[in-house]
């Protein structure tokens, strides 16, 4: 969370030298009063916001939006991704001229024979030269061409990749969010537990005063409510690593001020799904990030292996040039001219003929053709291991249904029982030991309820999350 320092303002005191005035007699510069006015206006907005983000409540969609804008490996991804797109277009100025040029400047000395007096000098010359070339791919067995498909191919496989690491991300995110949902509300059954307990201690206190029961009862019950702190303690505990747990995952520094909100889990319990893995595993086919990927590598691999190819044809390129030079020992004619009467056009046609590389070109095709084999497995090791997913996804959706309705069923019928005893044990009907047994029972059934719950909602979102709908609650 963002902190604020301490603002500092000084302001004009009576020891200070005083600002000049305007011929009105007014101050130049503002008042005290108007100082202080602005202070407080800033220091309300400091607040305010400060107060906001600290009572920020976080849903699910939250949750995962700022993970996805905070996680170091998506980040990491994306500058992958941008590396890709510098590649392609290199890859696509391939196809462009080259064009350099070059200038030098060059002095020398020598021993010099004069021709008229025959006397021998040591002197000095200078020359210059100047020159610009071009050059031009004619013909590479379109080797620029499939260079330019690879690193699109390359380029579009990493933004599947990058999709990929925000899907992992975002399932993760999800899930602890419903850990700590899970937490919170067993904190909360936990609390109203210890709390009726309490009451029921007391209630067995009194009867123990008047005789009604015995020693060894009251102190069942204290028993009770020790055991039931002590469960609170743990799912307290337990609440506050779920909490860290999500911030952690979302790139959060944590804050005891972090709060999340609370969906209506009730709402989306349908206890008519009965999907067909076959038809989810069509659908996530044309989707999946992960698939999009495999696929694509297995193209890369492919115009690896015409890139390779490529390197038994010849090389037919075109080049150009122009150049020009001076001469400090020609005095006969200045700079200008001789630049001008040295300039030399040219225009050439070359033809790289491979003829023995010592079986480079072939190992390289080889060792091309094998790593496409390898991504033609990757991605049929891709497809199952997604189609077996799936097939998990279908079979927790259909056994989850099954157990939240059975533990359904146990939790009305456990709360039932214990409302009746609870009404019994008040009425002085029950002994202690029975009354503890139904509650202990009703605990139990609460807790295998809300296990099933939640653990119904996930095999939800991940069946979804196969089908192509959002992660959201």
């Amino acid at each position: 969370m963002k902190k604020f320092g301490h603002l500092k303002m000084t302001i004009p005191g009576s020891n200070q030298k005083q600002p000049d005035k305007s011929a009105s007699g007014k101050s130049r510069l503002p008042g005290i009063k108007t100082l202080i006015l602005l202070f407080c206006v800033l220091l309300i907005t400091l607040n305010g916001n400060v107060i906001k983000a600290q009572g920020k409540i976080w849903s699910v969609d939250d949750c995962i939006k700022y993970a996805l804008e905070q996680n170091i490996q998506i980040l990491k991804a994306r500058v992958v991704t941008n590396i890709d797109e510098e590649y392609v277009l290199l890859a696509k100025a391939g196809r462009l001229p080259s064009l350099s040029a070059s200038a030098r400047q060059n002095f020398s000395w020598s021993n010099q024979s004069n021709t008229t007096t025959g006397a021998t000098v040591f002197k000095g010359s200078d020359g210059t030269n100047i020159s610009a070339s071009s050059n031009v791919t004619l013909f590479n067995a379109r080797k620029i061409q499939n260079n330019i498909r690879k690193s699109e191919t390359d380029y579009e496989a990493g933004k599947y990749n990058m999709e990929v690491i925000k899907e992992n991300i975002s399932l993760s995110v999800l899930n602890a969010y419903l850990q700590v949902l899970y937490a919170e509300e067993q904190v909360k059954n936990t609390t109203n537990q210890v709390n009726s307990t309490s009451e029921q201690l007391k209630l067995a206190e009194e009867r123990m005063n008047l005789g009604v029961i015995s020693n060894s009862d009251y102190l069942l019950v204290k028993s009770q409510l020790a055991n039931e702190n002590l469960t609170l303690a743990t799912a307290s505990s337990q609440l506050e690593i779920n909490r860290v747990t999500l911030m952690q995952f979302m790139e959060l520094q944590v804050s005891a001020d972090f709060r999340i909100a609370r969906p209506n889990l009730d709402s989306m319990i349908n206890l008519k799904r009965f999907p067909s893995s076959q038809e989810v595993y069509k659908t996530a086919l044309e989707f999946k990030p992960e698939v999009k990927n495999a696929e694509l590598n297995k193209k890369s691999s492919q115009l690896s292996v015409d890139l390779a190819r490529a390197d038994y044809f010849p090389n037919v390129s075109m080049n150009a040039g122009l150049s020009t030079s001076y001469s400090g020992n020609n005095t006969g004619s200045s700079f200008g001219t001789q630049l001008n009467n040295n300039f030399s056009p040219s225009v050439g046609l070359s033809v790289a003929i491979p003829i023995y590389l010592n079986r480079q070109v072939k190992t390289r095709v080889e060792v091309a053709r094998m790593n496409t084999t390898n991504a033609e497995l990757d991605e049929s090791n891709t497809k199952n291991i997604l189609r077996k997913a799936i097939e998990q996804a279908v079979l927790d959706v259909t056994s989850s249904q099954i157990e939240f309705e059975a533990s359904s069923q146990q939790y009305q019928a456990a709360k039932e029982s214990f409302d009746v005893a609870s009404e019994k044990y008040t009425q002085g009907i029950m002994n202690s030991v029975d009354f503890l047994i139904q509650r202990t029972n009703f605990i139990t059934a609460e807790s295998a309820f809300l296990q099933s719950k939640y653990k119904l909602i996930f095999s939800y979102k991940i069946l979804d999350f196969y089908q192509g709908v959002p992660l959201s609650l």
